[in-house]
């Protein structure tokens, strides 16, 4: 996967992620239009997200509810995969739950600038930052939680390992 990140914060809990407000919608296009919309400066974020972006975070990303659409409406919007410092862990189970990638990477908010382009290997946890030429390693998930995200998710996970 390669594309452009965009670094943020700190803490960003689901709210911020995906407003409350929004809950009551289904669709997941519609929810994807309000991707990052509670963060400062990222109100418009679904207008400027390309296919293929990633979202770039530092310590417990994803902390608040344990609302699944903070990961819903990112895969939606086009965000190839978020890599951050570390989750909450109710967001990280989420991302498994649907089949959306996630890498954890140390430090990650001090070597990668907005705008830099990303190029990453999220089953070997390899993150190469086109600007610097640094090569950055990550948490690959583990077996189960991989075997899961190939199938696209728990559920298809379910039925493929139960025919």
């Amino acid at each position: 996967m390669k594309g452009k990140a965009w670094v943020i914060g700190d803490n960003i809990d689901t709210d911020q992620i995906y407003p409350g407000k929004y809950l009551p919608l289904t669709d997941v296009k519609e929810m994807a239009k309000h991707a990052l919309e509670g963060i400062d400066r990222l109100e418009d974020f679904s207008e400027l997200v390309a296919q293929g972006d990633f979202v770039v975070a530092g310590v417990n990303f994803g902390c608040g509810s344990s609302r699944e659409h903070a990961a819903v409406c990112l895969r939606e919007v086009g965000v190839a995969m978020v890599i951050a410092e570390s989750f909450a862990r109710i967001y990280y189970r989420n991302t498994v739950n649907i089949g959306y990638p996630v890498l954890e990477s140390k430090d990650i908010t001090q070597k990668v600038q907005d705008g830099d382009v990303l190029e990453t290997d999220a089953s070997n946890g390899i993150i190469k930052n086109e600007r610097t030429g640094e090569t950055i390693q990550a948490l690959p998930l583990s077996g189960l939680e991989r075997e899961i995200s190939d199938a696209g998710g728990l559920l298809q996970y379910m039925k493929k390992t139960t025919e």
